[in-house]
């Protein structure tokens, strides 16, 4: 039986990475005004070099609203996806994003895990999640 682990978001093991690289939906978690979790499906991606988790999003969504309504030291949050007994969890501070360039890596990112571009959105944004700590089973 596959037992829980921790592992360095900015080395994470092989099968963990590989797990990141497959296309799985997740689920982004952000805090409301009022303290209760926002959970809601996501796209993500991980990139362990940058230490950091992307989810695009119009900058309209409750996702953005959350996190915005944190100030600029962003929010606690963590993305987690699941297949069947196999589950992993990325948390960390999440920001929004609105360069440019960074928008434009999260969506070619994105385009890479899920094999297609996402339509264009001239209100798109990127909730970047600074990593501190990563888990899951295998």
């Amino acid at each position: 039986m596959a037992t829980t682990y921790s592992v360095d978001p900015a080395e994470p093991d092989a099968p963990y990475l590989l797990f990141w690289q497959e296309r799985h939906l997740a689920t982004l978690t952000t805090l409301r005004p009022d303290g209760t979790p926002h959970v809601v499906p996501v796209g993500v991606t991980y990139d362990p070099g940058a230490r950091l988790a992307r989810v695009i999003a119009n900058n309209s969504s409750a996702k953005v609203r959350n996190v915005l309504t944190a100030g600029p030291e962003g929010m606690p949050a963590a993305v987690c996806q699941v297949d069947g007994r196999r589950w992993a969890t990325l948390e960390g501070r999440a920001r929004v994003r609105t360069e440019p360039e960074r928008v434009a890596e999260a969506e070619r990112r994105y385009a890479e895990r899920y094999g297609r571009q996402p339509s264009p959105n001239p209100s798109r944004v990127v909730i970047e999640i600074a990593l501190e700590r990563a888990m899951g089973r295998g």
